[in-house]
């Protein structure tokens, strides 16, 4: 075996052996970056002032115990559950034409938002991404009580809350996924002379239809929760319902709340997910 053979060999050897790298390299910044994290998690646990004695002491162990025993125990008056089936349908309601609203306004904000391709100047879309980040900044319940002044208690104010937040956050969704579809068939349109409107309906739009509409249907199993938060502040639904008969200790009827929301979450998860299967067919 020749010389340059032998240190091809060596050198194979050593590369199939060689150790694996240190955890922890000065020159590393992915290092330093996690070290960091590691850092702040630790502060957060020392500056908060957590009482694990008193969280995990007998008595109260004695109080979650009769509380979830309270729970455990469902209301079944006929009238009352008809009371909460309104209420079911009010919430689905709500969360339904929140994100009907929010995916209109989402779509209509992502179009300026985003650089259809290189040659696009996208002259709006540092302002409108700024609208997009003001509006999901803020949370639905505060949307909620801020529209409760002007649209009163009641479901208005909570469907308008839901649809403000969810345009902020299906428009920046919406407009990623535009800006990052595959722009082979749009610039073969546009070489033939096709218009933009058509481009765009007929080759990016119809590329990233199925995201969207992934998108969509998530935010409406989360809307599904957020619009039972909205009933802490009036927003009318099961939250509405909830909030009075956990504020009076009921918890009888609170747990028949409770035990709505979690059918509520399963059915719209389960028609997401059919809806899913379908498009992808």
């Amino acid at each position: 075996m020749s010389v340059d053979n032998k240190t091809a060999a060596a050198n194979a050897a050593n590369e199939t052996y060689r150790l694996p790298p240190k955890l922890f390299d000065a020159r590393c910044k992915a290092c330093w970056f996690i070290a960091g994290l590691i850092a702040l998690t630790v502060a957060s646990f020392w500056t908060l002032d957590l009482q694990w004695a008193k969280f995990l002491s007998l008595d109260a162990a004695r109080k979650m115990g009769k509380f979830l025993g309270e729970l455990l125990s469902p209301s079944m008056n006929p009238a009352f559950l008809y009371k909460v089936l309104i209420a079911s349908l009010e919430t689905i309601a709500m969360s339904a034409l929140g994100t009907l609203l929010a995916a209109i306004g989402g779509l209509l904000l992502a179009l300026p938002a985003n650089r259809m391709h290189a040659d696009d100047r996208a002259l709006w879309r540092t302002p409108t991404r700024l609208i997009l980040n003001g509006l999901r900044s803020i949370p639905e319940l505060v949307w909620a009580a801020l529209l409760i002044i002007s649209a009163g208690l009641g479901p208005f104010a909570g469907t308008l809350a839901l649809a403000l937040h969810t345009t902020g956050v299906l428009g920046r969704l919406f407009a990623e996924a535009i800006e990052n579809a595959p722009p082979g068939p749009a610039f073969a349109l546009r070489a033939q002379g096709v218009p933009a409107g058509r481009v765009f309906l007929y080759s990016t739009f119809a590329q990233v239809l199925p995201q969207l509409m992934s998108y969509t249907l998530y935010r409406w199993e989360n809307n599904i929760r957020a619009a039972a938060v909205l009933g802490v502040v009036g927003g009318g639904g099961l939250g509405q319902m909830l909030a009075f008969h956990m504020g009076l200790f009921h918890m009888n009827e609170t747990s028949t709340i409770l035990i709505a929301m979690i059918l509520l979450v399963w059915l719209v998860d389960i028609a997401s997910y059919v809806s899913r299967r379908v498009m992808q067919r």
